[in-house]
């Protein structure tokens, strides 16, 4: 049976990125994103590369709750190997100041979809042998950033659930490995996105980022590892994988 790699947020960036390097690898794809028409030409983009590759798209918009379920059932007849949760967005704005409706959707994004699809992909493969769950999360998943405060918090939810799940995995003795990938400033759409630009001069603006390739290289990495967290260095910008950074205490009983 063919094996399956998910990755969301898909039609740019750092999903797309990932797309292509993972078709690089052989691999079959669920390709997941709003923008149908992005999706489409990479998938043509793909098969150009490698006809042999099966490539699924699947255009939904993953702030919507019942979307998120329509995309895992819709996958149940596949058998899914990986699972990039890479959907998301940022917003740039003293709290007093931000634009709820943009909130409650990037909310909506960032931790709820990422949390069901995880969970229910938990549920399915947990001890299927070689599988994979990795969440994107962000350097502000583990620094506050100045006027990117909700945008961190929605971040340090990513990287906290995502490492307390490495943890739990590992105490049941599951075949699955859950990680978290923490980007530091990279050439993608986000920022636009978090500032409600029309364009955004990366090199006028930043004095070190990486582009969308290089952070997809950086995932590969850490997919290739054993390793839990693979995070951007803030001050040297260099890339490093380590084991979970938040402290954890496993529950204790009484006998």
């Amino acid at each position: 049976m063919k094996k399956y790699t998910v990755i969301t947020g898909a039609s740019s960036g750092i999903g797309y990125e990932t797309a292509l390097a993972f078709a690089s690898r052989g691999k079959n794809l669920v390709l997941v994103a709003r923008r149908k028409q992005n999706l489409d030409e990479l998938k043509t983009k793909i098969e150009q590369m490698d006809k042999q590759l099966d490539i699924v798209v699947h255009a939904a918009d993953l702030s919507v709750t019942d979307n998120v379920y329509g995309l895992y059932e819709s996958l149940k007849n596949l058998q899914i190997e990986t699972w990039i949760n890479n959907a998301g967005f940022g917003n740039f704005d003293k709290i007093g100041e931000q634009r709820l409706p943009k909130i409650e959707k990037m909310l909506h994004l960032n931790i709820e979809a990422l949390t069901i699809l995880s969970s229910l992909y938990v549920r399915d493969y947990s001890n299927v042998e070689g599988t994979q769950l990795i969440n994107i999360s962000s350097g502000g998943g583990y620094t506050l950033v100045a006027d990117a405060i909700t945008y961190c918090a929605t971040k340090f939810y990513v990287s906290a659930f995502t490492e307390g799940l490495a943890h739990e995995l590992k105490s049941q003795g599951a075949k699955m490995q859950a990680k978290v990938l923490a980007p530091a400033a990279t050439e993608t759409e986000f920022a636009k996105r978090s500032f409600d630009v029309e364009e955004f001069q990366y090199d006028a603006t930043l004095p070190k980022y990486h582009t969308a390739k290089e952070m997809a290289e950086f995932l590969i990495q850490l997919y290739e590892h054993e390793k839990v967290v693979g995070i951007v260095n803030a001050q040297s910008y260099e890339f490093e994988l380590k084991d979970p950074l938040f402290p954890y205490a496993s529950r204790t009983t009484n006998s």
